[in-house]
Formats: structure tokens, sequence, C-alpha cells
């Protein structure tokens, strides 16, 4: 079966992580590879973007060499109590209280993707999508998307033209640091999971936590020597129009 190409991204894009994000984007160069870069604003609320010019200008300088800006969250951190089993899962099983966008409210959801994407393009920085922490996204998310006309989200298990309702399952290979177990499960489902690369779209989802394990970083380099070819998040739709989102 035709390869589709990778799509290779880094998340959690803050001047909190300056270090590992060079880091990372050095082993994405020496694969070949030109990620897209998941922005916080103001990750934790802690580390506004618009006070750190040096690092503004980094990722404007990466901008212009062709790296995709997704808005990625506005705190990337979740600031309600855990209300439903689904809130649990989310905040506790598939991140450390970080899926912002799973519980919060739409009013203050879309207060967020405003202010998001309104202070990357005040920064020069022009996200062409959306992609929520954790991959966490309440079921208004997508709607929000479309009436701003974004045209690329993505969870765990798809990609999506919110603004065409058309959706992609997609394979994402991404690595957790959280604990020893973790690590562990995670690198062996990535080796696991090759094969299944050349049927589904591909993405290689790289944490800043990564660069600090000697494992993972060694893990991240080895999955990004298997992967010959990379595309950008449009591509999932060019090749197929999708599924109804």
């Amino acid at each position: 079966m035709r390869n589709e190409g990778t799509h290779v991204s880094i998340h959690d894009v803050s001047p909190a992580f300056a270090r590992e994000i060079e880091d990372a984007l050095g082993a994405c160069e020496d694969a070949g590879a030109r990620p897209a870069l998941l922005v916080v604003p103001n990750f934790h609320g802690q580390w506004p973007l618009d006070r750190h010019a040096d690092f503004v200008e980094r990722l404007c300088e990466l901008q212009a060499a062709g790296h995709e800006i997704f808005l990625h969250g506005f705190f990337h951190e979740a600031r309600g109590a855990v209300r439903s089993l689904r809130s649990l899962f989310a905040q506790r099983v598939a991140s450390a209280g970080e899926a912002e966008f799973a519980d919060v409210d739409r009013v203050e959801g879309e207060k967020r993707l405003d202010e998001g994407f309104a202070l990357l393009e005040s920064l020069g920085l022009h996200a062409r999508g959306f992609v929520a922490p954790a991959w966490q996204m309440a079921p208004w998310v997508l709607a929000a998307l479309a009436a701003r006309g974004v045209r690329y989200a993505e969870d765990h298990f798809r990609v999506y033209d919110p603004v065409a309702k058309r959706s992609r399952a997609s394979l994402v290979l991404n690595f957790a640091s959280r604990t020893p177990a973790r690590l562990a499960s995670s690198a062996l489902f990535v080796r696991a999971a090759h094969p299944v690369r050349g049927v589904l779209p591909t993405r290689v989802a790289i944490h800043p936590g990564d660069m600090n394990s000697a494992i993972l970083r060694s893990e991240v380099q080895r999955v990004l020597r298997g992967h010959a070819r990379f595309v950008s998040g449009a591509d999932f739709f060019r090749a197929r129009g999708g599924a109804p989102a």
C-alpha cells in the first residue's frame, strides 16, 4: 500500500521549554523532517509568549523556513474540578491535569480560542490549525473551529478539516515520560505499531519531556529515521476526501 507520508509535530512549544524544543528540532533536522510547532500562548499561566521576544523571534524564523504553526490550547492546563468519568479520564489518564479543552465551557473556551489566535497573529505567527492539549476536545470544539475558518485539527485517533467537515483516521506515535511504566509501555506501543504506518496516515508527536530522557530521545530518533517522507497537516486531505467529521 502506498505510504502517504508522516506528519511530525513538536508539542508544548513555549519559552518554558526552549532548550528541549531546540533539541527536538535538531533531531527532526537530522531526519529531514520539518515539524509543525504547537504553540501555547501562556503555558500554565506563567509563560506569556508576548513577554519573551527572543523566543517569538525564533518561532518567526522557523515559520519563515516552512514550519507550520498550530495553536495548542491557551494555558495547556485544566482549571476546573473533575466532574465526570470523561473528565477523570482526560485529566488523570490522558494527561496530568492538562486537558484544557476537555472540560472548559463553550463561552470560556471560545474566548480562549479567539485570544489565542489573536495573540499569535499579533506576534507574526499565522496559526494554520488547532490541536487541543492531550488531544482531548469537548464536543463543541470542532464547530467553533469551523466558524473561525480553521482547516486543521486532530485528536488521538483522527485528523479533521473542521470547515469541510471531513476527517481521516490517523495513527499517532508519541511517548509518555511521566512514570517509568508509561515510558516503557509507550515505547513498546510505538515499536509494535510500526507495521501500521503504511496503512494509515501517521503522525509523530514529540513532547519536551522526550528530550530529557536518554531512552526516549533515542526512540524519537529511531522513529524519525524509520520514516522517509514527511508531509504537512493539509496533505492528509489533499490525496483523499476523508469521511464526514
